[in-house]
């Protein structure tokens, strides 16, 4: 996959050696969180809003209220920066001061963009659903022509990014090696539990397949 270009707006300057720009490793951050975190300036106020995202190509999408601040915003075609962040693991060291994270790191820039066409929204819509539940989109109710009027969808072409990542064991000081103290990693993962049904849920309805599979780590 192609690498973006590295510029003064996405390059990593601390632990520079961390920094990735290809789409290879920027675009399955992006894939694998649920929730991302849209960074905006408005009349000299910072706002991050955390919001669903879902990325198709180079092209991420997330909707909202038409009444919310930051669709308003993006309304007006102003920059964003949107955030991503994967935690996998603790790393303990044998001295407080390299104690550290392992990670993985998104940070994607550009201007969003209002779909006002309703198949386009509706096609938006679909891959914002897929990508938290892929097999719903089909299976659940479509919205109908309020719903979807009262629904703001955005497109955000993503002009520049990049990541960074750690892993590995800890890194100590040579001296600090010899210490009796513990070191390594305490892992970190998302879990996933069964599905808890609704109290309302009719009789006789059982969990989809494509859930079962979700839950399961099987996902399409």
């Amino acid at each position: 996959m192609p690498t973006f270009e590295i510029t003064p707006r996405n390059k990593v300057k601390r632990l520079a050696e961390r920094g990735k720009y290809d789409k290879a490793t920027i675009y399955p951050i992006v894939d694998e969180a649920f929730i991302c975190h849209v960074g905006f300036v408005q009349d000299g106020q910072p706002f991050v809003i955390p919001t669903i995202h879902a990325r198709h190509e180079d092209t991420i999408f997330f909707h909202g209220a038409k009444a919310s601040r930051l669709l308003k915003y993006i309304e007006a075609g102003q920059p964003l920066c949107v955030t991503i962040t994967l935690l996998d693991g603790l790393v303990m060291a044998r001295s407080v001061f390299h104690h550290s994270m392992n990670y993985r790191a998104a940070v994607l820039y550009g201007r969003g963009q209002v779909i006002e066409e309703p198949a386009e929204k509706l096609a938006a819509l679909r891959i914002i659903s897929e990508a938290i539940m892929p097999g719903r989109w089909d299976d659940a109710r479509q919205p109908t022509g309020k719903e979807l009027k009262a629904t703001t969808v955005v497109a955000m072409p993503i002009e520049s990014a990049s990541a960074k990542t750690r892993s590995g064991p800890p890194g100590d000081d040579d001296e600090d090696y010899a210490l009796p103290v513990w070191a390594g990693v305490v892992p970190i993962r998302q879990l996933i539990e069964p599905p808890v049904a609704d109290p309302l849920l009719n009789e006789g309805i059982t969990v989809p397949d494509y859930m079962a599979d979700f839950v399961n780590g099987l996902k399409p």
